[in-house]
């Protein structure tokens, strides 16, 4: 015989641990230590996934951005400590942690606002001063999207927080969504590595979409883009969509 009491509080204690150990499954920084280590002599070399790269002599820097990108950025600061030059993060707001050698930046998610744009243009700065001898590291998670907004030219920061909020409350899927906003972006669609040049760009990603299509995962930044002009009018059409978005909007698609 068990006490009611005593059976749920063994009840209790084994929901606890599956949760406990479904949430440490899924934790950004476990995943990204599971992924990278420091190898060889002085530790000098970093590898991802089984490919090496070299630091010695390198300059390191990291951005990056989503909901769950400060974990990451503090797990890489531990690894790497020194041998980051420099790094910038932008995360949702009251999700940034004490970090020591990655700067951070607060923006809106869902819908981006100012400093979102704001993070995002000292993000391409950054990629944009990059060489050939740097390695770049982007941490990307879901939520990215909204949190670096940048403007495509003739486009305005309220040109997409109307079109964002109009794709959330349309019920397209994610795709689709992030398919119209890496066309509105100069930082989506893999403009972020384009900035970088001739920088060897190393991302790491952590998935929130199924069949981990890594153009759809945060918008692409690093990412070759699938997706057409003619997708994203195919989209807003199929939504009705078309003669709701801003002017400027419909003219740029």
């Amino acid at each position: 015989f068990c006490p009611v009491g005593t059976y749920m509080e063994r009840q209790r204690t084994i929901l606890q641990r599956i949760l406990g150990a479904a949430l440490e499954a899924v934790a950004p920084d476990g995943a990204l230590l599971r992924h990278l280590r420091l190898d060889g002599p002085g530790r000098a070399g970093l590898v991802a996934d089984g490919r090496r790269r070299d630091l010695a002599g390198r300059r390191v820097r990291v951005l990056g951005a989503g909901k769950g990108v400060a974990p990451m950025a503090l797990a890489l600061e531990d690894m790497l400590g020194q041998r980051i030059d420099e790094g910038f993060i932008v995360v949702k707001y009251d999700h940034g942690l004490p970090l020591k050698r990655i700067r951070q930046a607060e923006a809106g998610h869902p819908v981006p606002d100012a400093s979102g744009v704001r993070a995002t243009q000292h993000m391409l700065d950054m990629a944009r001063t990059c060489t050939e001898q740097d390695l770049l590291i982007c941490l990307l998670t879901g939520g990215a999207s909204a949190l670096t907004p940048a403007p495509a030219p003739g486009l305005s920061l309220a040109d997409l927080q109307r079109t964002t909020q109009l794709l959330l409350d349309c019920g397209a899927a994610i795709h689709e969504i992030n398919a119209v906003r890496k066309h509105l972006s100069a930082f989506s669609g893999g403009q972020l590595a384009r900035a970088a040049g001739g920088a060897s760009v190393l991302s790491v990603i952590v998935s929130d979409v199924v069949g981990d299509p890594l153009d759809v995962i945060a918008s692409g930044p690093t990412a070759p883009d699938a997706s057409s002009f003619a997708d994203c009018r195919e989209i807003l059409g199929r939504f009705g969509l078309e003669d709701k978005l801003p002017a400027a909007v419909r003219e740029y698609l």
